[in-house]
């Protein structure tokens, strides 16, 4: 993975509003990108002035697939206001995206916003952590043949909530979570997802034992929960409404 390569940075470049932060989420985030894997680039934009002032509210949210020589890249962005709604209303994904350290574009505000983001973090991110493994759970099992994209998605989104929800801090990686977790079928799950292409699927004989496994960390999760140390209510409103004001007023200047 080069996040030097200059194809990527010209895609930032060619953004038509100021970007705040862009990072690489997706498979390459978490760990286990496949050959074929595309690039995940997530990020957040400020709309100026006169985008926000009048009747008719747009690019709130730009999405884009642009040509990158070769490489396969998704990008998506946040206005600054959208993105910081998605934050107080426990949004992992938003909260993985801001703290990814696969980071392409920074700014000062970007690193002001990783720290009151801290403020983000509840038990009520469980509910997106459970939400999320159900559904990439019940896609794994619809299959046919049965891929080990979904299995390994499930895998990463229960220990990156129980994580969460036990210390307050945001791992995306499976791999370095299970440092922690020690699963003795993830290294070779990641190791078929890395060699294989992204349809890489798995042996239905080892589906009774993902289904145990899955049960056993959904109620680990729910656990997590009950024994957090984490508020139930973010603390970051005041903070995140300072920070966009000044990211408005910066950009009305210019």
């Amino acid at each position: 993975m080069d996040l030097t390569d200059p194809r990527l940075s010209t895609v930032v470049r060619a953004q038509p509003y100021p970007l705040v932060f862009v990072t690489v989420s997706g498979a390459h985030l978490y760990g286990f990108p496949s050959p074929d894997s595309d690039w995940d680039l997530r990020g957040m934009h400020v709309l100026p002035l006169r985008e926000v002032v009048g009747m008719d509210l747009r690019d709130e949210t730009i999405q884009t697939s642009p040509p990158a020589g070769g490489l396969d890249v998704d990008l998506v962005s946040h206005d600054a206001r959208k993105f910081f709604g998605l934050l107080l209303k426990k949004n992992g994904y938003v909260l993985e995206q801001l703290l990814s350290p696969l980071v392409l574009h920074t700014t000062p505000a970007h690193i002001e916003l990783r720290e009151i983001a801290r403020g983000c973090v509840t038990q009520n991110h469980y509910h997106h952590y459970a939400g999320f493994a159900r559904t990439s759970w019940e896609l794994f099992l619809k299959e046919s043949p049965r891929r080990v994209k979904p299995l390994l998605y499930t895998y990463r989104v229960l220990l990156t909530g129980i994580h969460l929800l036990r210390t307050g801090e945001v791992e995306a990686n499976l791999v370095r979570l299970n440092e922690e977790f020690r699963l003795p079928q993830v290294p070779g799950l990641v190791a078929q997802k890395l060699a294989g292409p992204e349809q890489g699927a798995l042996d239905d004989a080892d589906i009774p034992f993902h289904e145990r496994e899955f049960q056993r960390l959904d109620a680990e999760l729910a656990a997590a929960r009950d024994a957090s140390p984490l508020p139930e209510l973010p603390t970051a409103r005041a903070a995140l409404n300072d920070l966009l004001v000044r990211l408005r007023l910066a950009e009305g200047r210019e």
